[in-house]
């Protein structure tokens, strides 16, 4: 695995990145293609990703070929073709919509700290996605996910909790992932080896 730097992301080949910012301790995996979206810390998305218009939080695990904030077209028009917004590549003489790319740009999707995306998952603009949730594999996310829930399917919908809510609201309370890189590392054999419950117990939750 890549060693990875407090100073900012490790960028993998072929990616294609504009508009974004990336916290400490982040990745972008090979191929992947991210557009006006900012990173949290310790975040990372794994190959062929493609991330936009969205605020990630930290600790999220994005699994290969996730996209998020997938871009919409026009269905209330005479066509859904992008002639009418990227018109300059078509005519000299026309300029590009604005201001539709500016609506585009204002349906944020907003990603959890400590979440899980499965392989090939899709979470739809203007979407909320809880923390600590897990999107299984496949799913297409339409509506807001829970914090500590996992969903699943097409559209997604809820399976189960992956923690019991008050357990998960203790998790929340603590908010680890708001600790510095020292304090992680001290705590390092904690969180491999003790139970949530004791996790908890012992750093105050």
């Amino acid at each position: 695995m890549t060693r990875l730097s407090a100073d900012g992301p490790v960028i993998g080949d072929g990616c294609a990145i504009s508009d974004s910012q990336f916290g400490p301790f982040t990745e972008v995996g090979q191929g992947s293609r991210v557009a006006s979206s900012r990173f949290g810390a310790y975040s990372y998305c794994d190959r062929m990703c493609d991330i936009a218009n969205a605020e990630i939080g930290k600790f999220a695990n994005i699994a290969s070929f996730v996209r998020i904030g997938a871009t919409d077209h026009p269905l209330d028009r005479a066509s859904l073709h992008h002639f009418l917004y990227r018109s300059a590549s078509y005519w000299e003489d026309a300029k590009e919509d604005a201001d539709w790319f500016a609506h585009r740009a204002s349906r944020r999707a907003f990603i959890g700290h400590d979440t899980w995306i499965g392989h090939n998952a899709q979470i739809k603009p203007e979407v909320t996605v809880g923390n600590g949730a897990v999107i299984a594999s496949g799913a297409i996310v339409t509506r807001d996910v829970a914090a500590y829930s996992i969903v699943a399917g097409v559209p997604a919908k809820p399976v189960r909790d992956r923690l019991p809510r008050a357990l998960a609201a203790r998790v929340e309370a603590l908010g680890w992932w708001d600790w510095n890189h020292a304090a992680l590392r001290a705590a390092l054999d904690d969180f491999r080896a003790l139970p949530v419950p004791e996790f908890l117990e012992k750093y105050g939750g």
